[in-house]
């Protein structure tokens, strides 16, 4: 009584206080009680909610720091729309049921570890109970109004699908939880309304997921409406792209590392299979030479019997009937005798037959990968004596790879012993020990691999609290499992014939552990951490394992106990009592090998068996082998017939014994070499006929109407076309030949063999041989015997199911089919149309729609149905999805009507061509895997202008043509396939959009030296080449590196690429000019023979490099180059360049090719070099930085006639003296000073010299020139007469130009040269007159004669002024031009050659006062003479300053009269 009293005065203290803090008297509480809509109370002061019916209209309750453990007294408050309950210990939800109008609840700050009892409140829109103890979302299905929840700092680590009812939440904040993968923030993308989510808020930490890379990027992505993340904003649209493009690019890029992988699984298998036919080799070869020597045997059989039946037929014609009877007894008894041994010999190469398909058939199930730790004893009581691994599965959980290191590092931290130091003997590699008792279940596996070890319900096993059982030995994990199988199908009275079946497979999870402190186990104390306190794990050894097995599998381990291995003392069972510290690594199925099926022939490759059953294999294999001669020589042997090679009229009636086509009704061509069967049409009576030949087709049987039966085993028959008119056909053998197309020969068989029982296509490389037997059972409804087997009714039914459900009909469409309007924001390497039919739930609903719910089809999956042919698709007018993968469709058809189509996958086909995807203008995405395709078409591809995603893996494909157009083309898959040339990368040279390119498989992969950097080369824009990213960060990039290998290397590829065909051999000329090459490697040169003309100007050549192979080239124009010399010496390591280096894994390229010794470069540089290029005769070297012409090696052009080197900077002329044919050359625009004594030697030839604009004083060493015709020396340096004067040593100068010289400012320069050279025609661009030439002979005569008499003032610059003797003067003959001489008589010549005035070693001898002899030229003839001629018009031709020989000279006298011009300006 006085407890309750205490009470009751307790709650009027706590009402008291209630009413004080808000305000109200606690003595008018009842009349200000109605009128409270709200109350507050922070703190303390309010350790219980009581009070609550004196305030029964109140809308706001708010408790803040208080001691409340439970939620009470609310149940008066049913108009309550807001509580608050924070900081005040609470420890569950509770009391709020009545509270049926509350919209805000804020419990934060607790300690509530479950989210109940709030099914009530749905009108709830905002709850808060962060910093909390909720591990599990809950509670929440009822309250889809809920528009703000805050469930920061607790204990969730999954979201799941918690929240997919509470479709209006605005604002989530679930930061500082424990929150580990992507795949529970991706569940959030299931709320259309959220705009503000927090999963790192910094009030509340992070969760680890958010300490993943990409975390922000994978949440935008998959939640693009939010507007604030983590408190930023994020409401730009431009973060939304950038999260948005990243994807893209990380899906991109895990795309082509899936693609890799399954590549190399690919190449893997198809390593696999050809180990497969290698080993199965024999077993064939031995099946094939049984049933041929069978056939042989039977066709000697039926020769017997027809001999025998022709024999009884026979009438008696001897008189001595007994005698005669005696002989057919005889006769029959032998013949008798022989039928027997045929029969007999049959029988035993058909059971050797028998056995090697038994042996054939063990092979496919032999092991490829055995266990380490598998011991043969231990399941020696189960006959296994092998184990053989199916699959391997690598674990990546970075999450619990993240806690694993986190324990083990806290662990060697903390450690105070010497472990921490030998932590590596501690790591080890274990088992997981299953529940023998319970099934290993899917989910049960991908918990432990997302979760790990830390759901003690899984790995719970009586007395075995708190540790994760663990074992180093297959037969500890395994056995008790076995065992428990058996005892189960024992009671259960299952698998009485093959027991071994319940337990033949399993699954076993190897997982890394970490054992830290070990003990043994005691046997007296359970297996928990409370008992082994010092330790981390606990071990058994195998001895001690009985002890605590259960009586069922005492006498399994007894039996254990009897084995003479010693794997006994490794094996233990381990028990760690840390989860974290066993991460779980890889995943293996596997399956046993008895004891049966260790005996077959191959079961001593990959099993684990007894060292004493391997010599007992070898010698059965070889006992085998020795049974098989034995069966093959037994008697009666076959006799070698000669073979029928054509078959004719006569070998017909001679084969079938018979004289016309009428009376022939079996025909037996086993065993010749017949390519065709000519005539056999004609047989309209054949009802039999056998012929194992060389045939390739059977085009030639056709209208046999009672042809009945018909073998055509062993052959090479690939196809049945041709066929027809079978009707009576009822038997067919085509086992043994090279049938490949499954759906061609089961339509040309319904068509034309109605009446077919019998078939057998055993022994053909069919595709997809799987589903052969079903496919051939369900169209051919009259078979009843396939491949020797009998078809059962069971067997026919479920063909027809098969054939019925290989074909698109409206429940297909309706089953398969979705009608999403957009692509869900998932993650994922597969076709969209696989994602959408397996997580969509929006299915066609035809019972709403009627006849209209085919356009709104806009995903259709129909892998895997068994289609023979695309159809009834026409409706299906917004289809934007499609899948057709693993079928049998031979082409694409039947989606004409499918314009909207944007991803078509057409993987594990049949098909041939894409000639039906033309139409398809919107098509993005394409993938056309394992199928049969062997080329691109151009016309398929011209209208797909978006296709950005192209994938035909495994294929047969040749080239690339088709694909030049596709310029939005990003990603193109094509490894696998028969890619062989070089010029094929240049069809996808004009996709610049392509970043990734899988080429690997391909004959070009190992075919091209240095593949990679070729491929990157042509195609700069890659980022990603076969699967391996392009590197972009070290020095050098491989788009360096390729540039710098293949960059301006001119190739017959390049070449093909800019004219569309190789056909080179009709090119005449290649101009190149500014492209950049800086090697040449034409191959074969022998294509390029009729290239006469090759224009290189302006490109970055160092050599003549694969130019020196062409064979008849003419004209070489290498203007504005590097030239350093045809064939460049080999320089020593620390002077070649980079480039150079690479230039020397060019063979074109000409480096290395010659060593030059240091002394050898002078004139005589070339001397012994042997001549190349001997077709040259124009050579263009103008502009390339030339400095040592010596260096060239121009000596070796033997036949060269004009050579160009204007604009070098040579100083010296020399390194000419091998070019004996040399007419031209051009020095122009050079450094030239002198001309030396051997600069010339040799030129006896040269006809024209340019030595323009160089630094030439002197006039020297030119005698060489004998039939030199022009010469060019504007802009030298020539100041003296008396240089010109020497001159005179070219007696043929016919052209001369001394123009900006100092001398052709001299008054007298220009008559000097006139009167000086007899033959000259043209002076400085200016014709030599026949007037002009008058007056310079009249001038000189003259100053002749003035000189004669006073040589001190004659003013003659020729006369030296200390010159005192009197010059004897001769005038001759003088000849003048032919228009000149008309004028004159012909009696009348006028000569102009003078004798030399200056003394010389001719006229030294002559008497010092010589008599002058002359005309007297003021005569009134010869001043009439002069007269007329002056008058005369004498139209000489204006000869050309640059004569040009040819019109590649012509070309380059522009680029000489315009040396300011840039080179790319001079070329058209």
């Amino acid at each position: 009584m006085v407890q309750s009293d205490n009470q009751t005065k307790n709650l009027e203290e706590i009402i008291m206080e209630l009413c004080i803090c808000n305000g109200l008297s606690y003595e008018n509480i009842d009349q200000e009680g109605l009128k409270t809509t709200a109350l507050e109370m922070f703190f303390s002061g309010y350790s219980r909610i009581v009070g609550m019916k004196y305030f029964p209209n109140l809308t706001t309750l708010i408790l803040i720091g208080q001691s409340i453990q439970n939620i009470t007294d609310l149940e008066h408050c049913l108009l309550l729309k807001e509580l608050w309950i924070a900081e005040c210990c609470l420890v569950k939800i509770d009391g709020l049921q009545k509270c049926v109008n509350l919209e805000k609840l804020y419990l934060y700050c607790n300690e509530i570890s479950r989210i109940e009892n709030l099914e009530a409140l749905t009108k709830l829109s905002v709850l808060w109970l962060n910093n909390n103890l909720i591990k599990n979302i809950e509670g929440l299905r009822t309250l889809q109004n809920l528009q703000e929840v805050n469930l920061a700092g607790n204990l969730i680590e999954k979201i799941g699908s918690c929240l997919d009812f509470n479709i209006q939440i605005e604002i989530l904040n679930l930061s500082g939880n424990k929150l580990s993968s992507f795949k529970e923030l991706t569940s959030l993308s299931r709320l259309p309304n959220l705009k503000d989510l927090g999963l790192n808020d910094p009030q509340y930490g992070p969760n680890p997921v958010c300490l993943l890379s990409n975390y922000a990027i994978h949440v935008l992505y998959h939640i693009p409406q939010l507007l604030r993340f983590d408190t930023y904003d994020v409401s730009q649209k431009h973060i939304k792209i950038l999260a948005e493009t990243t994807v893209m690019k990380k899906i991109m890029y895990y795309h082509m590392r899936v693609k890799s992988v399954h590549r190399q699984l690919h190449d893997s298998l198809e390593e696999l299979k050809e180990s497969k036919c290698r080993l199965q080799n024999l077993p064939e070869k031995k099946i094939k030479l049984f049933s041929c020597n069978i056939k042989h045997l039977e066709h000697e059989l039926a020769k017997l019997e027809m001999l025998d039946k022709t024999s009884r037929n026979r009438s008696p014609r001897s008189k001595d009937l007994e005698t005669e009877n005696s002989v057919h007894d005889t006769e029959d008894t032998e013949k008798a005798y022989l039928e027997k041994a045929f029969i007999k010999k049959i029988s035993a190469m058909k059971e050797r037959i028998t056995f090697w398909n038994r042996k054939l058939d063990e092979f496919s199930s032999c092991c490829e990968l055995i266990q380490s730790r598998f011991c043969t004893w231990d399941f020696r009581a189960y006959n296994i004596m092998g184990v053989k691994i199916n699959r391997i599965f690598r674990v990546h959980n970075q999450i619990l790879r993240l806690k694993f290191e986190e324990k083990f590092q806290t662990f060697l931290e903390k450690e105070v012993f010497h472990v921490a130091e030998n932590y590596k003997e501690k790591m080890e590699y274990l088992f997981y020990v299953f529940n023998p008792k319970l099934p290993v279940k899917e989910k049960q596996l991908l918990q432990i691999l997302e979760d790990g070890f830390q759901d003690l319900e899984v790995h719970t096993q009586p007395e075995r609290n708190e540790a994760v059982p663990l074992c180093n030995s297959l037969s500890i994990c395994e056995c008790p499992r076995i065992e428990f199988l058996k005892q189960q199908a024992k009671a259960e009275g299952k698998n009485k014939r093959d027991p071994e079946e319940s337990f033949r497979h399993g699954i076993v999870i190897i997982a890394k552990v970490f054992l830290g402190r070990s003990a043994p186990v005691c046997a007296a104390s359970p297996i928990c951490q409370i008992n082994y306190p010092e330790a981390n794990s606990v071990f058994r050894p195998w001895k001690f394992l009985g002890s605590d097995a259960s009586t069922s599998s005492n006498e399994l381990w007894a039996s254990l106990e009897q084995k003479s291995c010693d794997c006994s003392g490794w094996q233990c069972e381990w028990f760690v009592f840390d989860h974290e510290l066993v991460l779980p690594e890889y995943i293996a199925e596997f399956e046993y090998i008895t004891l049966v099926k260790d005996k077959s022939l191959f079961s001593t490759c990959n099993v684990i068996v007894e060292e004493g059953k391997r010599s007992t294999e070898i010698f059965i294999l070889s006992h085998d082998l020795q049974h098989d001669d034995e069966v093959l020589n037994m008697e009666p042997t076959v006799k070698v017939r000669p073979k029928i090679a054509y078959l004719d009229e006569k070998t017909i009636f001679s084969v079938a014994k018979v004289n016309i086509y009428s009376q022939v009704q079996v025909l037996n061509l086993h065993g010749n070499s017949l390519s065709q069967l000519q005539n056999i049409s004609r047989l309209k009576t054949l009802r039999k006929l056998i012929s194992f030949n060389e045939f390739t087709s059977l085009n030639d049987v056709y209208d046999l109407p009672n042809l009945e039966y018909f073998d055509a085993s062993h052959n090479h028959v690939i196809t049945l076309e041709g066929i027809r008119g079978l009707t009576k056909l009822q038997c067919f053998n085509l086992s043994w030949n090279q049938l490949k197309k499954s759906w061609e020969v089961i339509n040309i068989l319904n068509e034309h063999t109605p009446n077919l029982l019998s078939l057998d296509i055993t022994h053909n490389p069919w595709y997809k041989p799987a589903s052969l037997r079903l496919s051939v059972i369900g169209q051919l409804k009259a078979l009843t015997n396939l491949n020797g087997v009998m078809i059962t009714n069971e067997e026919a039914a479920e063909a027809l199911r098969y054939i019925a459900g290989s074909k698109i009909t409206q429940a297909s469409l309706l089953e398969y089919s979705r009608t999403d309007e957009e692509r869900p924001p998932i993650l994922s390497v597969f076709s969209c149309a696989t994602i959408l039919s397996q997580i969509s739930k929006n299915k066609v609903d035809s019972q709403m729609h009627y006849n209209n719910w085919y356009s709104m089809i806009t995903v259709l999956n129909l892998d895997g149905q068994h289609l023979f042919k695309i159809s009834n698709l026409e409706k299906l007018e917004h289809l934007r999805w499609a899948s057709f993968s693993n079928n049998n469709l031979t082409q694409i058809e039947g989606l004409d009507s499918c314009l909207n189509l944007e991803e078509l996958t057409l993987d594990e086909n049949c098909i041939s061509t894409l000639d039906g995807i033309s139409k398809l203008t919107k098509l993005t995405r394409l993938s056309v895997n394992n199928n049969h395709l062997t080329s691109l078409k151009r016309h398929v591809f011209e209208n797909l202008c978006h296709l950005h995603y192209i994938s035909v893996e495994n294929n047969r494909i040749t080239s690339l043509v088709g694909l030049k157009k596709t310029y939005s083309l990003i990603e193109l898959y094509i490894s696998n396939n028969c890619v062989s040339t070089n010029q094929e990368m240049y069809h996808l040279k004009g996709l610049t959009n392509l970043i990734i390119l899988d080429m690997s498989g391909n004959t070009i992969f190992w075919k091209q030296d240095n593949y990679r950097l070729f491929v990157l080369f042509h195609l700069p824009s890659l980022k990603a080449l076969d699967g391996i990213r392009v590197v972009s960060y070290s020095e050098p990039t491989e788009g360096e590196s390729a540039r710098d290998l293949f960059g301006g290397k001119l190739t017959s590829d390049m070449i093909a690429d800019r004219l569309g065909h190789s056909d080179f051999t009709e090119i005449q000329e290649l101009n190149w000019a500014t492209s950049n090459i800086r090697a040449v490697e034409l191959v074969p040169a022998d294509q390029f023979r009729n290239v006469y003309s090759v224009n290189l100007q302006n490109n970055d050549l160092t050599s003549f490099s694969g130019l020196i192979f062409l064979p008849n080239v003419k004209v070489l124009c290498l203007n504005y180059n590097q030239i350093e010399s045809i064939l460049p010496g080999q320089k020593s390591p620390n002077q070649v360049t980079n480039r150079q280096h690479l230039y020397r894994r060019v063979a074109s390229s000409g480096y290395g090719q010659q060593e030059l010794a240091k002394g050898r470069r002078d004139a005589g540089f070339g001397e012994n070099l042997p001549p190349i290029m001997q077709s040259l005769e124009v050579l263009h070297l103008g502009h390339n930085g030339i400095t040592d012409m010596a260096q060239l090696q121009l000596s070796r052009l033997k036949n060269l006639k004009l050579l160009f080197l204007q604009g070098n900077y040579i100083s010296q002329i020399k390194g000419l003296e091998g070019l004996q044919f040399l007419q031209e050359l051009v020095l122009d625009h050079n450094r030239i000073k002198i001309i030396s004594r051997d600069s010339f030697a040799g030129q006896s030839g040269l006809l024209a010299l340019h030595l323009e604009q160089n630094q030439i004083r002197e006039l020297k060493s030119l005698q060489p020139l004998v039939k030199l015709q022009k010469l060019f020396l504007d802009f030298n340096r020539i100041q003296e007469l008396s240089e010109l004067e020497k001159l005179q040593v070219i007696p043929s100068l016919k052209v001369l130009s001394v123009r900006g010289n100092p001398v052709s400012l001299k008054k007298n320069c220009r008559s000097l040269l006139v009167i000086r050279l007899p033959a000259l025609q043209v002076l400085d661009g200016t014709a030599v007159n026949a007037e002009e030439r008058l007056k310079a002979d009249y001038q000189r005569l003259e100053q002749d004669f003035q000189a004669a008499n006073s040589p001190k003032d004659s003013g003659f610059p020729a006369v030296p002024a200390n010159f005192t003797r009197q010059t004897p003067l001769r005038i001759a003959n003088v000849n003048l031009n032919e228009n000149i001489n008309r004028f004159f008589d012909p009696d009348f010549t006028f000569g102009h050659e003078l004798e030399e005035l200056l003394p010389n070693k001719s006229n030294k001898s002559k008497s010092r006062n010589p008599r002058i002899t002359t005309y007297n030229l003021q005569s009134i003839y010869v001043e009439r003479t002069l007269r007329q001629a002056k008058g005369a018009s004498t139209n000489l031709n204006h000869l050309v300053h640059h004569s040009a020989t040819s019109k590649t000279s012509q070309m380059n006298q522009s680029n000489r009269e315009n040396t300011s011009r840039k080179p790319a300006s001079s070329l058209s």
